[in-house]
């Protein structure tokens, strides 16, 4: 079973989401930042190198939020879900984006407003139900 990641960044009650570029079968649709973890990487390697390599941040791992299941192309896959701590908000400081052609900061009640790829919103009520207990603590 391939393997993915997903990083659920959370800042000031809102969490970051980007825009993908145009191409693909998930093109032009957003998502939570992430993606595959390779042969022999772990899947705090993998949140580590994605998250440089698709914005040039580095970020802090919390914890694993959840882990979610789809298909794709006939193929299995689990989707890890972690919260994460960026460098920086990418707002002052603009993110170098290599995969993305825009990223926001959203509130979570908001994602489903947005056109998503089929696998983060799987993971939705989960990523939802986490932030949501996560604000009362605080």
């Amino acid at each position: 079973m391939k393997k993915s990641v997903a990083c659920i960044a959370y800042h000031n009650q809102k969490v970051l989401i980007a825009h993908r570029n145009p191409v693909g079968q998930m093109g032009s649709r957003f998502e939570f930042p992430g993606g595959k973890v390779d042969d022999g990487e772990s899947e705090e390697q993998a949140i580590k190198r994605e998250m440089s390599e698709e914005f040039g941040i580095d970020v802090s791992i919390i914890e694993k939020i959840t882990t979610g299941y789809f298909s794709h192309n006939g193929k299995e896959s689990s989707l890890e879900v972690y919260l994460i701590k960026v460098s920086h908000d990418g707002m002052t400081e603009k993110y170098r984006l290599t995969e993305h052609t825009d990223y926001r900061w959203v509130d979570i009640d908001d994602i489903p407003k947005d056109n998503f790829v089929d696998s983060d919103l799987s993971i939705y009520p989960e990523v939802k139900k986490y932030l949501k207990t996560l604000q009362e603590k605080n």
